[in-house]
Parts: C-alpha cells; structure tokens; sequence
C-alpha cells in the first residue's frame, strides 16, 4: 500500500492507464482477429473496412506507447501482406 500522498496519486493514474491500455490492446487483438477471419472467407467488404479501422488503432497505440512501435510495424506488414496475396490470386 503506498504511503505518501504522491505515491497514492501515481497508483491511481496507474489504475486508470492500465484500464485504458488494456482496453485498447483488447480493441487491436478482436480487430486483427476479425481480419484474419474476414480473409480467410475472402470477404472482400469486411477486411476493407476493418484493416482500415486497424491500422488507424495500432498507429494510435503505438503513438501512445501502448504497443512497441516495431510491434505495430509488424501487425500492419502482415496483415497487408496477406491481404495482396489475396487480391493478386483473385486478379489471377
């Protein structure tokens, strides 16, 4: 238990970043999962839309120190990747 008065304020700040970050690290994971999923069924609307969505939470995160940048780098290179091979097979 913190003692001084600062150490009370820094666990409170601490329990909100914490509610905040985890949120928003769920909201990334349920996001490139719906991806995933909508690549795998070729559901062309679905990844469109979502990928956008994603790409705009992750480069937020990452901004705000929530995930590694190199990690969010990694996460938007993929999904693209998959997302083209896609799109090539498809023109094919």
């Amino acid at each position: 238990m913190p003692n001084t008065p600062s150490a009370k304020k820094r666990l409170r700040q601490n329990v909100g970043r914490r509610a905040k970050n985890r949120s928003t690290k769920t909201a990334i994971r349920n996001l490139t999962r719906t991806v995933r999923e909508s690549i795998a069924t070729n559901d062309v609307a679905k990844w469109e839309e979502a990928f956008g969505t994603l790409v705009k939470k992750i480069d937020r995160a990452s901004s705000k120190k929530v995930i590694h940048a190199n990690a969010a780098a990694r996460t938007k290179s993929r999904l693209s990747k998959a997302i083209k091979a896609i799109k090539t097979t498809k023109g094919k």
